[in-house]
Order: structure tokens, then C-alpha cells, then sequence
């Protein structure tokens, strides 16, 4: 599907807010929410909307450390690592990456003992680095909102 300005638009304002009525999201782009709701519809026929996302305040939740791993695996049997990051709660994003590693990971944990326990448990499959973050500077809600 080739998406127009108004696309565009209208992507944007529901990334912003996905919960925004058709007909207010309308009448901010001068378009009738019907109209709207069509473009809307289209596009996840399409697959250019995918999901829509729910924004949680970790710090709420009680997960203050956000901690960047990155994984050297000791072998070729990435099937159990994954399997193992597919179990673990506290693995936000996990990505199997080209270079020197071989996957960088983000998780989100409540203390430093679970953080330690986490990365105990790594130790079976590899080694690896790790970085915390003390400020979050910038997050992407979805998609490239530049476009």
C-alpha cells in the first residue's frame, strides 16, 4: 500500500494517541471520521498498522533499572537461548545482531539481585557486557514518526 500526506497524518495522530475517536482525529485533518475509519481500516488490511501499544510507567510497576546486555554466545545452539529469553519476563527486546556480539538485549528489572540473577543465568549460554542506563532521553513510541 502507498500511503499519501494524509496517511501520514492520520499515522501520526494515532501514534500519538491511539485511543483518539475517528471523528476528533477527523476533524483534526478535516476529513469525516467515516472517511477516516476507511484510511484507518486500509491500512491494517495492508499491514502498515500492525498492533496498537499500551504506554506503561515502569517506574510505577516497580522496574526502575533498565540494563542493556550484550550476548557472546559460547556455542551455536542459539534454539536454547532463545527459548530461554522467550521465558524471561524481565527481557523487554531482544535482537540477534551482525558483529562482534551476538545478541543485544534490554530488559527491565526491580533490583540489582534480580538483575544479577538474570545475568547468572546468561552465564550457561555466553558471556557478556553490560550497560545501564541513567537517563532515558528520547523514546520512540512507534513506528518512524519522521516520515
Amino acid at each position: 500500500m502507498e500511503l499519501n500526506a494524509i496517511d501520514f497524518q492520520i499515522r501520526r495522530l494515532l501514534s500519538e494517541n491511539s485511543r483518539i475517536q475517528w471523528k476528533e482525529l477527523g476533524e483534526q485533518i478535516h476529513m469525516t471520521g467515516q472517511a477516516v475509519g476507511n484510511r484507518i481500516k486500509k491500512m491494517e488490511d495492508s499491514g502498515v498498522i500492525k498492533a496498537y501499544s499500551l504506554v506503561v510507567d515502569e517506574l510505577k510497576l516497580g522496574l526502575p533499572y533498565t540494563a542493556f546486555v550484550i550476548i557472546y554466545m559460547k556455542t551455536v545452539g542459539h534454539g536454547k537461548f532463545i527459548d530461554f529469553l522467550n521465558e524471561r519476563l524481565e527481557v523487554i527486546e531482544a535482537h540477534r545482531v551482525s558483529g562482534e556480539s551476538c545478541y543485544h538485549l534490554t530488559i527491565k528489572v526491580r533490583s540489582q539481585e534480580q538483575l544479577n540473577l538474570f545475568l547468572n543465568a546468561t552465564l550457561s549460554y555466553g558471556n557478556y557486557a553490560l550497560y545501564l542506563s541513567i537517563n532515558e532521553v528520547k523514546k520512540r513510541q512507534s513506528g518512524l514518526n519522521a516520515i
